[in-house]
């Protein structure tokens, strides 16, 4: 039954004090740009604070003794009205300096992580990939850096100016009048009061609103993958009411949260009037009975005004930052995976033969490879690579107590082709894993030409290798580029040629653009049998010493696979080819036929001799026939 495809993800930080720490270290690059952004803030708070503290003199000096004259002289009056607009401009000035510069900070700062996330995730075992969905990885790159960028760009900045000004027009307010700041103070105590109430609900409610989000974002996102399945089974009106639950989850968890943080801004301007009716009162009050000059209770009443603003914008704002942090935890989570280990020394190169027949290293393609064994003192030695792979007593398993190879020994001599077969969790694809090296034996030995895999680097292991797997993945680009994976630096005719090898070659002139076709969607304007005759030119072009074929002919019919078979003997002629194979009819020419059951080897030999023998190849083969 489809549901949600990803994990409910809290959005509290565990060690928040850390990430910001580790947040900042990214941004030491742009330690210039953050002083100027510091420095434009403050200019900003100063400004708006000095401006409404000219209302004193303003109305004390000028307004007020003005007040009954036939011709005032106003010279001074525009003077100071012409320095507090100049005050203004100057912070708007610098509220706009602040934002450009913080978008500057931001970019970059997201451009670093994102930069070293990709490239931290190349070295990645794939284990990790194994164990994590591609969804989930995913949101590290949307959900959670978008979340970083607004707390980066705004949050952080609007909590600081936030800060400044409260202090500030604190400070203004008691140079002012400590009287009227104690009524202030009270205030702003009920303020506080109501913010943690109503932001206590707000944030149960984002909660919620974020965990019904993922909810239906993973069903959509596991829908979308599985359209056919549903049509197939007619399940449209299932789906549909399954979404429509979710969905209305979503709605009531998205319209308390949206209620509670619509009501905060309208309450607290209410209040901020509240505040301001009961200051007035009071400052006129003192006005009269306690001397208090008209200037500063007009400077006073603007402070008020300005006060609550603030605190509302840092209540706002701390939702989004405890986001943000959440997400930044997890980014940093996926950057302190260890990477892929590699201990190997042995490296591969092109190599050459002279007259004596001793191997040398060549800087161009030769078609011949060798292993280069470093041995101590400076001292080089080469060995030609023949293809030579021999398991020893392997065991594995994916999982702790959970083995899938139990004792595994089998050799593959030079040139020869070893076909696995086996019913399905048998082990067959866990034996070519463990030749690339995804992942490592604990208990046995593998060795390819003598040399234990785990002394060859693993870049140079792999690129002795081609693979074909049955899940043939296509990338966006043309189909000579995807054909050149295999080999960047193969030229358009080695490209051509592996296309012919695979038979591909014609269906891809009768495509709209040939070999320019542009291909998308994983290739999905072609059928799954050519993306996977695409595949195989692919491993072809490549042109290694080994090859392994995971299922490479499972999505080609019987016709296509007897069209490619001559080329495919062609292209393993002379390489150890593994095959793995359901289809059994496709592996009768193998040199050896590994039979495995329950991860261990139960039958060994070539197609005569195990149909004379009457074993479990015999059952299946003949099992399959039946089917036939």
């Amino acid at each position: 039954m489809p549901g949600p495809k990803h994990a409910i993800r809290n959005i509290k930080p565990k060690n928040a004090l850390k990430t910001i720490k580790r947040i900042i270290s990214y941004m030491k690059p742009y330690r210039a740009h953050l002083i100027l952004v510091i420095v434009c803030v403050l200019i900003s708070v100063a400004s708006n604070i000095a401006a409404t503290y000219f209302l004193k003199p303003l109305f004390n000096r000028y307004i007020i003794p003005f007040i009954g004259q036939q011709n005032p002289n106003l010279s001074e009056f525009i003077r100071m009205i012409l320095i507090m607009g100049t005050i203004y401009v100057i912070g708007v000035l610098a509220t706009y300096g602040y934002n450009r510069l913080m978008v500057a900070v931001t970019t970059g700062t997201l451009y670093r992580i994102r930069t070293e996330l990709f490239s931290h995730m190349q070295t990645l075992p794939i284990r990790y990939f194994d164990t994590n969905t591609h969804g989930e990885l995913m949101s590290r790159y949307t959900n959670d850096t978008d979340a970083l960028r607004n707390m980066l760009s705004q949050s952080f900045v609007h909590v600081f100016q936030s800060m400044l000004t409260i202090s500030g027009v604190f400070t203004a307010m008691l140079l002012l009048s400590p009287l009227l700041t104690v009524i202030v103070v009270l205030m702003l105590f009920v303020m506080i009061i109501i913010v943690k109430k109503l932001g206590a609900k707000r944030g149960k409610y984002f909660r919620e609103r974020q965990m019904a989000v993922g909810k239906v974002n993973g069903y959509i996102e596991e829908l979308i993958e599985g359209q056919k399945v549903v049509k197939v089974f007619c399940h449209e009106n299932k789906v549909k009411a399954d979404f429509d639950k979710l969905n209305g989850e979503l709605f009531e968890a998205a319209k308390q949260a949206n209620t509670f943080a619509s009501m905060l801004r309208p309450i607290m301007g209410n209040l901020s009037y509240i505040h301001y009716s009961i200051t007035a009162i009071a400052g006129a009050v003192m006005s009269i009975t306690m001397g208090l000059d008209i200037g500063s209770l007009a400077s006073f009443l603007q402070y008020t005004r300005s006060f609550s603003q603030p605190v509302t914008m840092m209540s706002e704002q701390f939702n989004s930052i405890l986001m943000a942090l959440a997400g930044a935890e997890r980014i940093f989570d996926m950057l302190d995976q260890e990477p892929e280990t590699d201990e190997g020394f042995v490296t591969l190169v092109n190599a050459e033969k002279n007259e004596k027949g001793e191997i040398r290293e060549s800087a161009q393609r030769t078609g011949l490879w060798a292993w280069k064994i470093p041995e101590g003192g400076g001292v080089v030695a080469y060995k030609e690579v023949k293809g030579d792979i021999r398991f020893s007593n392997v065991v594995f398993g994916y999982e702790k107590n959970k083995t899938v190879l139990s004792g595994i020994t089998l050799y593959a001599k030079p040139g020869q082709k070893i076909a696995f077969v086996g019913s399905t969790g048998a082990g067959k694809t866990t034996v070519t894993n463990l030749i690339n090296r995804f992942y490592d034996v604990p208990d046995g030995a593998i060795l390819y030409d003598g040399i234990p895999i785990n002394n060859i680097k693993k870049q140079d292991l792999r690129r002795s290798l081609s693979m074909v797997l049955q899940d043939t993945h296509l990338f966006t680009g043309t189909v000579m580029e995807n054909i050149r994976y295999g080999r960047l630096d193969a030229t358009d005719e080695e490209v051509i040629e592996a296309a012919k090898l695979a038979n591909a070659d014609s269906f891809i002139r009768h495509l709209p653009q040939g070999y320019n076709t542009l291909l998308t969607a994983d290739g999905m304007n072609l059928s799954q049998g050519q993306r996977q005759l695409l595949a195989i030119a692919r491993a072809a072009v490549a042109d290694p010493p080994v090859l392994i074929l995971d299922e490479a002919t499972s999505s080609i019919d019987t016709r296509t696979e007897a069209l490619i078979e001559k080329g495919m003997d062609k292209l393993m002629e002379g390489r150890t080819v593994f095959v793995i194979a359901h289809r059994l009819s496709t592996v009768r020419n193998s040199n050896a036929i590994i039979v495995l059951e329950n991860g261990s080897i139960v039958e060994r030999g070539d197609h005569e001799n195990l149909i004379r023998q009457g074993g479990r190849y015999y059952q299946l083969y003949t099992g399959l026939l039946e089917l036939a």
